[in-house]
């Protein structure tokens, strides 16, 4: 039997590659390079639109707990971000276009499966066991069909951060350390603000012009928290900014020997230290207007920008009441859907959905049981929040410690805390993978 999966992003590309590996023949469905959505420069697979860090890399974290989880799964995904990593502190950053060129090359050159660069209008026209991982950007047919066969969808808005060339970052008004003392201190390039450059910039901020969404519903745009625009963040109040993501908590400038007033870092973004991404600064203002804003930065008032800032639309199903907890549709096991239309929120958290959908779909191929992942795990705590149908107001969910099963004693030290969950996840993982030979 072969198997269709529908879109090569991260969750698609990851299924595929589960699938493909348990000996299933895989079509994989892509619109690239034929059609492209607003967010998509390349016409490679697994692009990253947004930022190309893939957050903590710490056992203990969450973001770390669920990427150790997709290694002892053999995560195509996450071994390819292990070889193009750049540094970040105490992240795992990658250079984006060797991630990307590295996932196509291991898709395209495996036996099983099948690239078919053709876009899927309509769901009723594929045969057999099918995967849908066409993503927060899925064309409007395809959106269309889904929400014919649901009922509807929701959408909300999300947001990318502009890059610089680093070459173009004034030194002499900057300086690199990391926060916390977590990873090199050359990880990040920290440009300062005093309090008188501040709030011009702040003022700026708000009155600037933003640029129209054309295509999109803007009545009532939700955007989502863990990626709302720096402007919007603005207008929620004085210093708003500056206790969120230019909190200057954890550095010292060293030409000053003291705290500064706010503080924008810059993270490298590929593996030659050339381009970097403006942390936490996702926008949706016009290009020019970007350009004269945030070159009121004194470490980026010659800046070249060459990725500006984009704003876009994400859509997403009501998962609870439609999906199970092992990404099929309860009331049609052989279509699973997985990535971030499922309503699990960042890179690797859409992986990962990919990731459990390939094996369940490969399991349902040869007749065996699908399998959801042990509630110990982040994993399986994803898969239970998305498929828990006493949610009734759902909304994208990351990896996070609160979705977890409780520890069984209450530990009050927060590091502690979290090793134990780690601990716990990892050991629970390893025997549910030698239950089931996963």
């Amino acid at each position: 039997m072969t198997i269709n999966v529908i879109g090569a992003g991260l969750a698609g590309c990851e299924a595929a590659w589960q699938a493909a590996k348990r000996g299933t023949r895989v079509r994989l469905f892509e619109m690239k390079p034929k059609k492209k959505t607003p967010a998509h420069k390349s016409d490679a697979l697994a692009e990253l639109v947004c930022s190309n860090s893939l957050k903590a890399s710490r056992f203990s974290s969450a973001a770390g707990m669920l990427k150790q989880e997709m290694r002892m799964l053999d995560s195509l995904l996450v071994s390819c971000a292990d070889k193009c990593a750049v540094p970040a502190g105490g992240a795992l950053a990658v250079d984006r276009d060797i991630f990307s060129s590295s996932v196509t090359e291991r898709i395209k050159s495996h036996k099983n499966i099948e690239l078919i660069c053709e876009e899927v209008t309509d769901l009723d026209k594929l045969e057999g066991i099918t995967v849908v991982a066409t993503g927060p950007l899925t064309s409007e047919p395809l959106a269309e069909c889904i929400k014919k066969i649901f009922g509807g969808a929701l959408s909300f808005f999300d947001a990318a951060a502009p890059i610089v060339t680093a070459e173009s970052i004034d030194m002499d008004c900057a300086f690199t350390a990391s926060r916390y003392d977590r990873g090199g201190e050359d990880d990040y390039i920290n440009c300062p603000m005093n309090k008188e450059e501040f709030e011009r910039f702040e003022q700026e901020l708000i009155n600037a012009e933003r640029a129209p969404l054309h295509d999109f519903d803007v009545s009532d745009p939700k955007v989502y928290e863990g990626c709302m625009p720096i402007e919007i963040m603005a207008h929620r109040g004085k210093d708003a900014i500056r206790f969120g993501p230019m909190k200057p908590v954890g550095l010292r400038d060293p030409k000053t020997g003291r705290r500064p007033w706010a503080v924008l870092q810059l993270r490298r973004e590929n593996a030659a230290g050339t381009l970097y991404n403006l942390v936490g600064f996702q926008t949706n203002l016009k290009f020019a207007e970007q350009r004269r804003v945030f070159s009121m930065i004194p470490a980026l008032k010659n800046a070249e920008i060459v990725r500006y800032g984009v704003m876009h639309r994400n859509t997403f199903i009501d998962s609870p009441r439609i999906l199970s907890s092992d990404f099929s549709v309860r009331e049609n096991g052989g279509l699973f859907f997985a990535g971030q239309m499922t309503g699990v929120e960042g890179y690797m958290e859409s992986a990962s959905s990919g990731l459990i959908a390939g094996i369940n779909a490969a399991r349902l191929a040869v007749g065996e049981n699908t399998v959801t992942l042990p509630r110990e795990t982040m994993i399986g705590s994803l898969s239970r929040y998305i498929s828990d149908e006493s949610v009734k107001k759902f909304q994208p969910m990351g990896a996070n410690l609160g979705i977890m099963m409780p520890l069984e004693e209450a530990v009050r030290d927060k590091k502690i805390r979290a090793e134990k969950y780690s601990e716990r996840s990892f050991a629970a993982l390893r025997k549910f993978i030698n239950d089931n030979g996963i």
